[in-house]
């Protein structure tokens, strides 16, 4: 039996996908995990620029944009499973990082005057207001919708048992549609 903010998965066996928990809080979510990409954005954008790597063609910095963006929204998505955060939408996560990478993060980070620490601390704190700004349509979108619709903000419970237990149903009748009769586990 898995219990879990009182579900209870008994019957099936089967993982089961426990709604976030609740709507504040899953607005603060947003908007951690918003802040958490856009700092990656900043960060792994900076640490070019801090260890000098620089880009032999224009392929190479599109290539190394995309997969920092990339990077930062499945990073923090795997981070939020492992701290056992509301799973966040990648559709969520995706245009945060790339919007965050063009508006906070590029020009500070081409216009750097030097590689220090402190300028790589301050592009990703740059990136962090970012995400947390780009996060803003998300979260008024999570709040038109209501405490009760977060569909695309989930997290899976593994079950004990991966083999769905079988449920036989004998002997229903239908009558003045209401409905009666004998439904029994196999396993008990």
């Amino acid at each position: 039996m898995v219990e879990l903010g009182g579900i209870t998965n008994d019957i099936t066996g089967r993982n089961i996908k426990r709604k976030s928990r609740g709507g504040s809080l899953v607005k603060k979510e947003l908007f951690l995990l918003g802040m958490a990409t856009g700092a990656l954005v900043g960060l792994l954008i900076a640490l070019n620029g801090f260890f000098g790597l620089g880009f032999p063609s224009f392929g190479g910095f599109v290539a190394y944009v995309l997969g920092t963006i990339l990077i930062s929204a499945f990073g923090v998505k795997k981070m939020a499973q492992m701290r056992s955060f509301s799973e966040p939408s990648l559709k969520h996560l995706i245009p945060v990082a790339f919007l965050t990478f063009f508006l906070p993060v590029l020009g500070p980070a081409f216009g750097a005057p030097n590689s220090d620490i402190t300028t790589v601390a301050t592009i990703a704190l740059l990136g962090a207001i970012g995400g947390a700004f780009w996060s803003i349509p998300f979260v008024l979108w999570s709040y038109y919708k209501g405490p009760g619709d977060d569909s695309n903000y989930t997290t899976t419970i593994p079950a004990e048992t991966t083999a769905p237990a079988t449920i036989v149903v004998k002997n229903i009748t239908i009558k003045d549609s209401v409905v009666m009769g004998d439904v029994s586990n196999d396993e008990e």
